[in-house]
């Protein structure tokens, strides 16, 4: 899987709105700085994300970006979807509409299971635990632990 730089930076100025106070404005140029964002590209993902419910805003000098909801109630999967449509497609499609032959015939169950792996990740992993290192990724062997995402 590939991330943009959009889906990255998304989730980069969620990450700084869920560390703010809650329901505090946070100014679209300090999450820019804060987060080395071009500010242009920046205002464009915000809009995507107010448009999808997931921040709000207001004008003027007290303005600003703020969470929609609790970081604990938003995944990363919410946020790509937010600004990229689906997690996992072929070509732009989805794996569900996929149809091959002859040698290809068993690809189609690779791109799904891709898909659910992916959603297995991102819509179980919340902004309030990204913030607090409580992620856990799989262990590259079967019967292992998982490791903390924060270890290299």
């Amino acid at each position: 899987m590939r991330v943009s730089a959009k889906a990255d930076y998304a989730v980069r100025a969620m990450l700084v709105l869920a560390a703010s106070e809650p329901g505090e404005p946070v100014k679209g140029d300090s999450i820019a700085a804060a987060q080395e964002i071009p500010l242009p590209f920046l205002e464009n993902i915000l809009a995507e994300l107010r448009h999808q419910g997931l921040v709000h805003s207001r004008r003027g000098q007290e303005g600003g970006y703020w969470l929609a909801m609790e970081a604990k109630d938003i995944t990363v999967a919410e946020v790509i979807r937010a600004v990229e449509g689906p997690l996992a497609t072929v070509r732009g499609e989805s794996a569900d509409d996929l149809a091959y032959s002859g040698e290809a015939s068993g690809l189609k169950d690779v791109w799904l299971s891709l898909r659910g792996s992916v959603r297995g990740v991102l819509e179980n992993v919340t902004l309030a635990q990204v913030l607090a290192g409580d992620v856990s990724r799989p262990a590259p062997e079967k019967g292992a632990e998982a490791a903390p995402l924060g270890d290299g």
